[in-house]
């Protein structure tokens, strides 16, 4: 099922062929450092690079009988040269040597991909920001109006967030890529320690300072944790969209193409099925970080137990990621954005998002904070329970005149007021 979300080369990362051929790689490059020229000739290693192929068939057969991936994988190899060249095959290595390494590689590849994914996002926002940076909506806390803000600037606070999502990721990546060729237990019994460094340079991976059979899984815990803090991102920004989008507010509208279908039932819906679908894939992503957490601690020097999960929710988590990006980045590209609807809505209230104006304005004038605050309120109360408008309730008020001319008054019902510092917020996120 997970194939529906994977882009082919996400696919070919984390497909079967594409890891055996880290191994294959990871296996010729400690042959190459260790052996070349001394026990190994140039001929010798050159017949080896020629003829070795990865027979997918064949490591099944005898992998149904070694119960034993690595093994199977050598053997297949090995049945493919002389023995006097195929001895040198994983040569005082142990499994997780290459399966770690090439871990490492896969998520190296994956990793560049969302970073790619994320950028192209982050554009589309940018421009989307910068088209609606002064379109006029009212802002809501706790799902009720507050006041007034610009659709741009809602665009520019999840460009800020992908923005420390890109930190992160640069942050977590010399962390997250490391690979291990120490042997056994982490002690270099079969390997020395230069051949590690000359065969992580060339593969262009970090390499573990400790190392006991295998990285240590608080690596790829970070970078899940990562991948939920970033879906979750992605959820509020969808969820805000699917909010936006309710019939009762219509402000902002996903794509919706001609011949598509809302409801087998309704003829006349218009679902955002793409971000319910982005805020669903978050949970998914979130829910794997528990068991990533729980791959860190096995016994002693290593056991099996965190195999069986890393194999699933890695390659899970960094699909769903990929994708969650670029379907938000399709949904941003094609939104509807309802102008007219949002003035229209800023309006609902009958005027009672300027409250907070008028509080000022009255202790400016000298009141207190509580008796403006208490008069303000009053005058709210007014608009909630009847029929009248907020800017009318203050005009007929005696004790707001005493305090503020009618000019004045206008002032605080000015809506573009609001906008006066949006383009020094746009500049302190870098639009």
């Amino acid at each position: 099922m997970i194939d529906r979300y994977c882009r082919p080369e996400m696919a070919e990362i984390w497909s079967k062929s594409g890891k055996l051929k880290h191994w294959l790689e990871i296996e010729l490059a400690v042959v190459r450092s260790r052996q070349l020229g001394r026990e190994l000739s140039e001929s010798e290693y050159r017949r080896m690079e020629d003829e070795l192929e990865i027979d997918e068939e064949r490591m099944e057969e005898l992998e149904a009988e070694t119960r034993h991936d690595m093994i199977a994988f050598i053997e297949m190899l090995a049945e493919q040269l002389p023995d006097e060249i195929s001895r040198f095959l994983h040569h005082g290595l142990t499994s997780s040597d290459i399966k770690d390494t090439a871990r490492a590689l896969q998520m190296k590849s994956s990793l560049e991909l969302l970073q790619d994914n994320m950028a192209s996002l982050q554009e589309a926002l940018a421009e989307k920001a910068r088209c609606h940076k002064f379109t006029p909506m009212v802002g809501r806390t706790h799902g009720i109006q507050a006041e007034p803000i610009s659709f741009g600037l809602k665009l520019a606070s999840w460009y800020s967030e992908l923005d420390r999502h890109q930190q992160r990721l640069k942050q977590l990546k010399p962390r997250v890529i490391a690979g291990k060729i120490s042997g056994a237990v982490g002690t270099y019994s079969g390997v020395d320690p230069e051949t590690e460094l000359e065969v992580l340079e060339e593969l262009g991976l970090e390499r573990a300072p400790v190392s006991t059979q295998i990285v240590q899984r608080d690596r790829q815990a970070e970078l899940i944790n990562y991948l939920g803090l970033l879906a979750s991102s992605l959820e509020r920004f969808a969820q805000e969209i699917r909010n936006l989008q309710r019939t009762e507010l219509d402000e902002v509208e996903e794509g919706f193409k001609r011949r598509q279908k809302g409801s087998s039932a309704m003829p006349h819906k218009k679902n955002p099925i793409v971000c319910e679908r982005i805020c669903g894939l978050a949970r998914v992503v979130r829910g794997n970080t528990q068991p990533a957490m729980e791959n860190i601690a096995l016994w002693h020097e290593r056991d099996l137990t965190h195999s069986s999960v890393e194999r699933i929710v890695l390659p899970d988590s960094l699909i769903l990621s990929d994708y969650m990006l670029a379907k938000f980045r399709d949904v941003l590209v094609d939104l509807k954005v309802r102008e007219d609807k949002m003035r229209e809505n800023m309006n609902v209230s009958r005027g009672l998002i300027f409250s907070q104006r008028l509080l000022l304005a009255l202790t400016d004038r000298g009141l207190s904070r509580e008796d403006a605050y208490e008069l303000v309120q009053e005058l709210a109360w007014q608009v909630w329970e009847g029929e009248i408008d907020f800017r009318e309730a203050v005009r007929n008020d005696e004790r707001v005149r005493e305090h503020l001319e009618a000019g004045e008054l206008d002032k605080i019902f000015d809506r573009e007021s609001y906008l006066q510092h949006v383009d020094h917020i746009f500049r302190r996120a870098g639009l």
